[in-house]
């Protein structure tokens, strides 16, 4: 096997968001919920993912400080709709409500806490599916040869077994989205050997057996790997893995949600990486960024689930 990498290649975040815009560019706008946008960020986000024909943004949220941080802020909502709540907890339920009644084919986050947006998406039964609720990030990382999704670094605390199964098969389901019809899955843990003393390393043998009895589809397993074998190839030839995912993964499957988050943000920050992010299993994707995500992650976010979106219309989750 041949290594791949081209880090020495010039790197513009800016070039990497209009490739990854232009995924989406043939498809028309969703309606979606832009929730509690009450800080400059969250409804700049939403107004440059309307500008960029993402998607057609409903704020909702209290009126008056939408307004008040669109006038401090020097932003122009002057044409998009708002839902007005009294707070934050009741823009996230009626945000909800109407993505349960179709009347929007997506949720954004504004500034609001992620568990207070997710719970109230959570506890609408006509959003559940049969399937566990995760996140995934899609990162362009400098030196890194093509794209990586990760998951969950957002939402499963700690996943046991099937919840692990669930966060696998929605992180293919979005690379097949994304135009990759086999993605190769990396599985990871601090070791590439199963040790009964790591229980992630079990795990990781037992997503790949269940890969191998179609419980898990659309994808290459491999596992346990890890982090250097999963991304370089020269690590997986001194190691010895023979393996059709070692220094080839498209999607890194982290063993907790600390891990995962940690892995992202040292990505992110460390690494120079370009982020976005979407959690799917939802009747719906939600977009849900950070409130210290910059504008490009928003945009990228959005992107995503106006891909999603359009997919459920035909495929429903």
């Amino acid at each position: 096997m041949t290594a791949i990498n081209h880090p020495e290649k010039k790197f513009d975040p800016d070039h990497q968001l209009r490739l990854l815009i232009r995924l989406g560019s043939h498809l028309t706008p969703i309606r979606c919920g832009v929730v509690h946008p009450c800080e400059p960020g969250a409804l700049q986000g939403a107004i440059q993912s309307a500008a960029q024909a993402l998607i057609e943004p409903i704020l909702i949220g209290p009126k008056a400080r939408i307004l008040a941080t669109a006038q401090e802020s020097g932003l122009d909502i002057g044409g998009l709709e708002i839902i007005d709540t009294p707070h934050s907890h009741a823009a996230a339920e009626r945000a909800a409500e109407m993505a349960a009644d179709a009347s929007l084919e997506a949720l954004m986050k504004g500034s609001l806490h992620t568990d207070e947006f997710m719970a109230a998406v959570v506890a609408q039964p006509r959003l559940r599916t049969k399937r566990r609720i995760s996140h995934v990030w899609r990162f362009e990382v400098p030196a890194y040869h093509k794209p990586l999704l990760i998951s969950d670094g957002a939402i499963n605390i700690a996943p046991d077994l099937m919840e692990k199964m669930d966060i696998v098969q929605n992180a293919i389901n979005l690379a097949h989205i994304l135009g990759n019809p086999m993605p190769r899955v990396a599985i990871l843990s601090a070791v590439e050997t199963v040790n009964p003393k790591l229980t992630s390393t079990l795990d990781a043998a037992a997503l790949c057996k269940m890969a191998d009895r179609r419980q898990i589809t659309g994808g290459l397993l491999d596992g346990p790997l890890a982090f250097d074998n999963a991304i370089s190839l020269k690590a997986a030839q001194i190691k010895d893995i023979e393996s059709a995912v070692a220094g080839q993964a498209d999607i890194l499957i982290a063993p907790d949600l600390e891990s995962a988050n940690m892995l992202g943000k040292q990505l992110e920050y460390l690494a120079g990486a370009c982020i976005s992010g979407v959690v799917l299993g939802a009747r719906i994707p939600l977009a849900l960024t950070s409130r210290a995500d910059n504008a490009n992650s928003r945009i990228g976010s959005a992107l995503l689930a106006k891909l999603v979106a359009h997919h459920y219309r035909t495929h429903k989750p």
